[in-house]
């Protein structure tokens, strides 16, 4: 009992951090032997939580950027593959191709700081971010969970 709740704190830890995600995780804890049901619903909360982070503290970290490259004289960096991917997704499809596309190619949180620093409304990027997060975990749960059993019978 014990060792299986602290499966469950590392499964929640791994999902709220950034690179790791739920989408990643949730497998992982599936193929352990943890409940399907309860990992997923721990890891949408820890992946869920950081997502909710970057979103309240964006402009913070946004004038705070702004500030620090005045200070230094630091001029705009070009664009990187990703940001570029990203503007592309974003020009054709909005936030909602973004927020359901952006967790497989730059995950969770460089997705909702990407549509945030596209002028995405808050409340909106945060509801696109919830149900594409949603719909990962449950397509990664189910396809880990049945592929797994087919594998294992």
């Amino acid at each position: 009992m014990f060792q299986s709740l602290w499966e469950y704190i590392l499964v929640f830890l791994a999902a709220a951090t950034p690179w790791l995600e739920a989408i990643v995780v949730i497998p992982i804890g599936i193929i352990r032997g943890l409940n399907p049901v309860l990992v997923s619903i721990v890891g949408f909360v820890g992946n869920m939580l950081t997502v909710l982070l970057v979103v309240i503290f964006y402009e913070k970290f946004e004038a705070w950027r702004a500030r620090r490259r005045e200070e230094k004289g630091i001029e705009e960096k070009p664009p990187t593959k990703r940001q570029e991917r990203a503007k592309r997704v974003w020009n054709r499809y909005g936030l909602p191709g973004l927020s359901i596309g952006g967790p497989l190619i730059l995950g969770t949180h460089l997705t909702i700081l990407m549509a945030l620093a596209l002028g995405a409304k808050k409340q909106a990027a945060t509801w696109w971010m919830t149900i594409s997060l949603i719909a990962w975990i449950l397509v990664f749960a189910i396809g880990t969970y049945y592929g797994f059993a087919w594998f294992t019978s």
